[in-house]
């Protein structure tokens, strides 16, 4: 009776594993697929003219809070039209460097400076727009994403290419900064320089074979070498 308990339980242990494995692998995959929010676009005319309509009839009705809050909402949409930062809604560092590190295959999270957060994943694979996505979502409910540039890094790299540092401000698009947001250099080696590297390694092992120049050179400092 004791066995058949602990078989039961077992079956039991393993059905609840896997649930759990399930859950999780559904909700990186939720948080890979949702977009957070985008600057840059321009503002819906007639989104902005329904809006301002709404707030005159709220000013004659006196209905100062529903006013306020399309205020607020009219700034916040002509501030990411603009790519502008607001400073009101700045993002508390501290937390959102814990928020980086639960994402799914975020191995570590450190603030390189006020705009610049810097995060290795476990896998090269992970090293991906849809991590930054991930990233980024987390991040929006604690203030305006606008003001971050997240800069992933594989744990795993063996490479210089696979070393290679993927940046993207929160809300734009990849090479794009906010207004007044510098285009910081992260990687240890800027990727012209690495790309050239890549070009003379490449040359070198497509060149003629100068095996024979490089051996008589070896011979002629040997013979104009004196002995001791």
């Amino acid at each position: 009776m004791k066995r058949g308990a602990n078989a039961v339980g077992a079956v039991l242990c393993g059905v609840m594993l896997s649930v759990a494995l399930c859950a999780c692998s559904g909700q990186a995959e939720r948080e890979a697929a949702q977009k957070p929010a985008r600057a840059g676009v321009p503002i819906d005319r007639n989104e902005t003219a329904e809006r301002l309509a709404k707030m005159r009839g709220q000013a004659i009705a006196g209905d100062q809070v529903a006013l306020h809050q399309n205020v607020e909402a009219l700034d916040r949409d002509l501030r990411r039209a603009i790519r502008l930062v607001d400073p009101a809604r700045r993002i508390d560092r501290e937390n959102a460097r814990i928020a980086a590190k639960s994402v799914a295959g975020v191995r570590s999270a450190v603030w390189v400076d006020d705009e610049n957060l810097l995060a290795i994943v476990d896998r090269n694979g992970q090293r991906s727009y849809g991590t930054i996505d991930a990233i980024c979502n987390r991040l929006e409910p604690m203030g305006d994403t606008l003001g971050v540039v997240i800069n992933l890094q594989s744990g795993a790299a063996q490479t210089g290419d696979e070393l290679e540092i993927l940046s993207r401000n929160c809300q734009l698009k990849p090479g794009e900064r906010a207004v007044a947001q510098a285009h910081r250099q992260i990687d240890v080696l800027p990727p012209d320089v690495r790309a050239q590297h890549r070009a003379n390694a490449d040359a070198a092992l497509s060149g003629p074979d100068r095996s024979g120049e490089r051996e008589e050179s070896e011979r002629i400092i040997e013979a104009s070498t004196p002995e001791l």
